[in-house]
């Protein structure tokens, strides 16, 4: 039996959420479940030492959907930014620091050739980006299927590809599967610069700058809009938990339940059919349609159980690459720091250190095998600068996205955690001197941790890595690709399904519109 109407939202992280609130304003009966004490899955803030509050593991905003976020009218619901538009600074130890506005150098030495290489790139992968953008709000085509709307779907994107004219298609074609440091290395002669371009190819990644799918990584990255600024990076007033909290109240306001401390252990199933779930409590809750935010893993393989699905269907979610390769550093500091060379008004920006695309590669290296970066690359936020509410008066909180640090590594992460901090402790002291004598509090989440408190299996941020062999109508994998998974009344909305992961909500709309399409079309 299944409780018509009804739908059972698993995770109440942003997906979930956005899909909850576009169910619920279509009509249909929606519970949310989420694990945790509060909503938002990895976009949460919180307190992690007395007074002293952070995005847990999300970041920065810069991938929003413009679509969810005015359909929504998020910002009626209490999102507001602290600051939008943030530069890019590269940090340096010896010299002055490159502070990046765009295509625009706003201080630090770069060569005429170089500055009008930068304008011509950023044109270039601004449109490059556009053309990325525009496939988030599609279901991908079925492979293969020969039905009109899957070729439609496959003709939008040729065509949108073909939009941008002859010169940048021919460009986007060539670059879009190579890796950044050869196309870098065609354009411009500036370490600094090729490392805080580098950057973006492989953060949050199991890559390398050398490393192929690079690129498509970089423009994934850079495809988002932010109030009207394509590519932007923002902060939220009061953090990244505040978007979810924005994101919760529309979808309550719609008429959607939210359940917090309510983990799902298991799905329900009548012969074929999923008719609901059962808390690790004992309740058990009937649904006509259950749709998942947890990883495409979590899912299938623990919540439903392989032996309900074909062997090789089984077998390619078993192989989905998922495993993390990035760690979250979190400071509570008793005052500003100060960086070498860089003027005060610049430290409230997004700082990089990864001075230049060998010295990433050089940091990727030891992941290869396991290992963790004796140097590691940072991203550098100090958001109370804009938020002074996340700190007590005259304090601070620092986070750092911090590469490169493998889910597998040798020896485990018990035995490692203290080394690795200390190294990026290290290298934060010799950028930024005396900040070791500032620190009050330090919080070092790995992807072990990541694991553990946001229950993303593999800790990896994506639900999976933006691969060419996981995107669009391969992601999470073929016959699931649309967010229907290959049992009847079961769905996926999250950064495991297209278009994948950051901040973005594109997949939980997707999905809301795959289940009612579907209640029109049984």
């Amino acid at each position: 039996m299944t409780d018509p109407g009804r739908v059972i939202v698993i995770g109440g992280g942003h997906n979930g959420l956005i899909c909850a609130a576009y169910l619920a304003r279509a009509g249909r009966r929606v519970t949310v479940l989420e694990a945790a004490a509060r909503v938002g899955g990895a976009a949460v803030t919180r307190e992690f030492t007395p007074g002293f509050r952070v995005s847990a593991a999300a970041h920065f905003l810069h991938l929003l959907d413009p679509v969810v976020s005015r359909d929504l009218r998020l910002h009626a619901h209490g999102l507001s930014l602290a600051r939008n538009g943030l530069r890019t600074v590269a940090l340096s130890e010896s010299g002055t620091p490159l502070v990046l506005d765009g295509a625009e150098v706003v201080a630090g030495q770069l060569s005429p050739e170089d500055r009008t290489a930068l304008r011509e790139y950023e044109r270039r992968m601004r449109r490059f980006a556009a053309v990325i953008a525009s496939q988030h709000s599609r279901v991908p085509p079925r492979l293969g299927s020969g039905s009109w709307r899957d070729v439609l779907a496959a003709g939008k994107l040729a065509l949108d590809i073909r939009r941008l004219g002859r010169a940048d298609m021919r460009e986007f074609l060539r670059v879009a599967t190579m890796n950044i440091f050869d196309v870098l290395e065609e354009n411009f002669a500036s370490p600094a610069l090729k490392g805080v371009l580098a950057l973006d190819g492989v953060l949050g990644a199991q890559l390398g700058p050398r490393s192929g799918n690079s690129v498509f990584n970089m423009l994934h990255r850079r495809s988002g809009t932010i109030d009207g600024r394509p590519g932007a990076y923002a902060l939220p007033r009061g953090g990244m938990g505040a978007v979810s909290e924005a994101i919760a109240s529309a979808a309550r306001s719609a008429g959607a339940e939210i359940r917090v401390s309510s983990p799902v252990a298991a799905l329900l199933l009548d012969g074929s059919r999923v008719h609901g779930v059962r808390l690790e409590a004992g309740e058990e809750l009937q649904a006509d349609v259950v749709v998942s935010n947890a990883d495409p893993k979590t899912t299938l393989l623990k919540l439903l159980g392989a032996r309900h699905l074909e062997t090789e269907f089984a077998r390619r979610i078993h192989h989905v690459r998922m495993q993390g390769n990035t760690a979250k550093l979190h400071l509570a500091l008793s005052s500003l720091p100060e960086f070498r060379g860089l003027p005060s008004e610049h430290v409230g920006e997004r700082l990089l250190i990864a001075p230049d695309p060998d010295y990433i590669e050089r940091a990727f290296n030891p992941a290869k095998y396991h290992g963790f970066s004796a140097e590691p690359v940072l991203e550098i936020s100090l958001p109370s600068i804009h938020d002074p509410d996340l700190a007590p008066a005259g304090r601070h909180v620092l986070s750092a996205v911090v590469q490169y640090a493998p889910y597998d590594l040798s020896g485990g992460w018990a035995a490692a955690r203290e080394r690795f901090r200390d190294a990026i402790l290290d290298l934060l002291e010799r950028h930024a001197p005396g900040l070791g004598s500032r620190i009050v509090a330090a919080e070092l989440l790995t992807p072990v941790d990541i694991e553990g408190e946001f229950r993303i299996a593999g800790g990896h941020w994506h639900h999976g890595e933006l691969a060419l062999d996981q995107l669009m109508m391969l992601r999470p994998v073929p016959g699931a690709a649309q967010y229907a998974a290959p049992v009847t009344g079961l769905y996926l909305c999250g950064a495991g399904c297209h278009p994948g992961g950051g901040v973005m909500g594109s997949a939980g709309r997707n999905a809301a519109r795959v289940v009612l399409e579907g209640a029109r079309n049984p």
